[in-house]
């Protein structure tokens, strides 16, 4: 199991970003400890404006009195100075008392302040991790189909009718999106975060660091480099009215204006329909997931409906697994969640001490989860896979252990040759794309360190509620399971003859609301020979 856990060593220099990747926004876990720091950081600065307004209040206080003698000895600067105590206490005040008060002024409150700025600033999220986020944000955008107003005016699905101030976005974060989008030569989000910018300009809401002519010019090339010609000379000319002398925006107007006169005589076709496929894909041109539709559909509740006949053999039950010992006073609540393959939830299986027990060890340990490179076979992170995980022992603590017993009782499988148990926490726009949990024949060597064979099955234990996303689909089949806290759901991933059940192909929707904690169980082949029988015939 060793091999299958990766720590990394951040190495951090002072107000800098020199950083190996933290990767926050990929657990929400994580993340929880930035507010604390932010919040001691906050007290720290309250503390500093403290001892600054004190400081002033004293220089006032000596200004003040200062400013009554000089008065007072101005009025009358020979018969003032020829009481020989107002001489005295001149020549004393501006020897000592002034050198005291340049002290004072000279006085630097601020080391407290700086210095734990200093040391929490080694705990700071960087770039990536900023970048991280804003595509997190445009994933959920387009995997719930969301318009930029929602997600700037902080009225996401599930939350609040009334969004709080914290969480709703300005023109500047509009702005930034807007930007993240553009270096990562995303035009089509680029126009849609750069209009909204400028929609809220336009509004009345004010800005000290974002015009409308930086908006406008992001703007006018995001969409001509989408094709929209007319649109790009549009937003030109707007921009060149509130700037005549604008450089670029004066070269590209007589481009644009080139290029339109030359399409209309060529007579070329717009292409509408090239455009509006660009648009419905995003500004993708080759997606590498081919059922990203069927996918993305599934997480916003828009699946395969089963016809009542198959749903007519679904069952609740209350489930003994043939009698077990542990379970013949107290059965298990069980559900069938999909007839074929065969998916079924178990509810109320861990309790609510049990899973903070479990989150309490896996938190200090949480890392970017990884993916298994299938050409490779080297453990690495990915874009499509968006979350932290942690992998525990049986042996590291009686809940661990508690619960993989819990397990074996419930499957009647072998969890000596088990993987250790992964807890994950999914964080910002947090997912795992459509994947499949057991080694295809081209990877060969998918587990083959683990000298245990295959992943005969999945058990996958759900240790919180999510208020919005976050569900398990299976995109061949277009099944959704929706979080629930307590409640685990298992699956066969092999079929009895030992080969790969392509129908369990599922994937993690983006957490759009919430906080999103589970932990998996991967049985492997090895020790279930008489616990669920090989038969080469059977592939149903």
């Amino acid at each position: 199991m060793a091999k299958l856990r990766h720590c990394c060593t951040v190495l951090l220099l002072l107000f800098t970003s020199v950083s190996a990747h933290s990767d926050f926004f990929t657990s929400i876990g994580h993340m929880t400890d930035l507010l604390f720091v932010e919040r001691d950081l906050v007290s720290s600065l309250k503390d500093y404006i403290r001892a600054e307004e004190d400081k002033l209040q004293r220089i006032k206080r000596w200004a003040d009195r200062l400013d009554a003698l000089s008065t007072a000895g101005s009025q009358d600067p020979e018969g003032f100075l020829g009481h020989p105590v107002n001489a005295f206490k001149l020549i004393k005040r501006l020897n000592t008392e002034w050198a005291e008060l340049e002290s004072l002024v000279l006085t630097d409150v601020s080391d407290a302040f700086v210095s734990n700025l200093t040391i929490q600033r080694q705990r700071f999220p960087n770039d990536d991790d900023q970048t991280g986020a804003a595509k997190a944000l445009m994933r959920l955008q387009d995997t719930y189909k969301l318009d930029t107003e929602t997600i700037s005016s902080g009225r996401l699905p599930g939350s609040s009718s009334v969004a709080t101030t914290s969480s709703v976005l300005t023109v500047e974060d509009c702005y930034d999106l807007g930007k993240v989008a553009y270096s990562d030569v995303d035009y089509y989000h680029t126009e849609l975060w750069m209009a909204q910018a400028l929609k809220q300009l336009e509004q009345g809401e004010e800005s000290s660091v974002v015009d409308a002519i930086a908006i406008l010019d992001y703007l006018s090339y995001s969409v001509y480099q989408q094709g929209e010609l007319e649109r790009a000379l549009a937003f030109t000319k707007k921009l060149l009215e509130l700037d005549p002398s604008h450089q670029r925006a004066n070269g590209n107007l007589k481009y644009f204006e080139y290029q339109l006169s030359k399409q209309k005589k060529l007579e070329v076709d717009d292409n509408d329909e090239e455009r509006r496929m660009w648009k419905e894909n995003r500004g993708r041109r080759d997606d590498y997931l081919p059922e990203r539709k069927q996918y993305e559909k599934l997480c916003r509740g828009e699946g395969v409906r089963m016809t009542p006949r198959r749903q007519s053999r679904l069952f609740c039950r209350y489930y003994d697994n043939g009698r077990h010992p542990r379970f013949v006073i107290g059965p298990l609540k069980q559900e069938d969640e999909w007839d074929s393959p065969h998916i079924v939830r178990y509810h109320d299986i861990v309790s609510d001490r049990d899973m903070e027990k479990v989150k309490e060890l896996a938190k200090p340990r949480l890392r970017r989860a990884t993916i298994s490179n299938p050409t490779t076979g080297v453990l690495e992170t990915a874009q499509y896979r968006i979350s932290k995980s942690a992998w525990l022992g049986a042996y590291e603590h009686p809940v661990v252990d508690k619960i993989n017993r819990r397990i074996e009782d419930i499957t009647g499988l072998d969890v000596s040759t088990a993987e250790d148990l992964q807890v994950a926490n999914y964080g910002v726009g947090g997912q795992y794309e459509p994947h499949f949990d057991f080694g295809r024949k081209d990877e060969p060597d998918a587990f083959e360190e683990l000298g245990t064979g295959n992943r005969i099955a999945t058990w996958l234990l759900y240790m919180s509620d999510v208020q919005a996303g976050g569900a398990t689909v299976f995109t061949d089949i277009g099944a959704a399971v929706q979080p629930k806290k307590g409640s685990a759901v298992f699956w066969f991933n092999l079929y009895p003859s030992g080969e790969g059940d392509y129908r369990t192909r599922h994937a993690a929707c983006p957490v759009l609301l919430g906080n999103k904690w589970v932990s998996n169980k991967w049985m492997h082949e090895r020790g279930q020979e008489f616990r669920r029988r090989c038969d080469l015939h059977w592939t149903e």
